[in-house]
């Protein structure tokens, strides 16, 4: 029979995993609204396109304000999706923008 103390870790245990995540939802969407970076978003980097692949939302910190700096990316160039494995960009990245007509 599980005692009490090891009953209270377990639920502990499963409300931090669940928070984690939740977190990690929140600075996804974070990253999707503020910077826009929704999923194969393209950015520049160096002079070259990529599209984004992951997104480090880890490397993402408070900034004075209240706000959190842009969080570090990986990606491929868009001319080689498929035969590149992801080169890490860093926080050195802005949105493409599209002309809308």
């Amino acid at each position: 029979m599980m005692d009490y103390g090891e009953s209270v870790q377990k639920v502990l245990l499963r409300k931090i995993r669940k928070a984690e995540q939740d977190l990690m939802q929140l600075k996804l969407d974070y990253c999707r609204f503020v910077f826009g970076l929704t999923h194969r978003a393209r950015v520049l980097s160096g002079g070259d396109t990529y599209l984004i692949l992951s997104v480090d939302v880890e490397s993402m910190k408070s900034t004075e304000d209240g706000a959190f700096t842009r969080p570090s990316v990986a990606g491929v160039p868009v001319d080689t999706p498929n035969q590149t494995d992801p080169v890490p960009l860093g926080t050195d990245w802005v949105l493409e923008q599209h002309n809308k007509s």
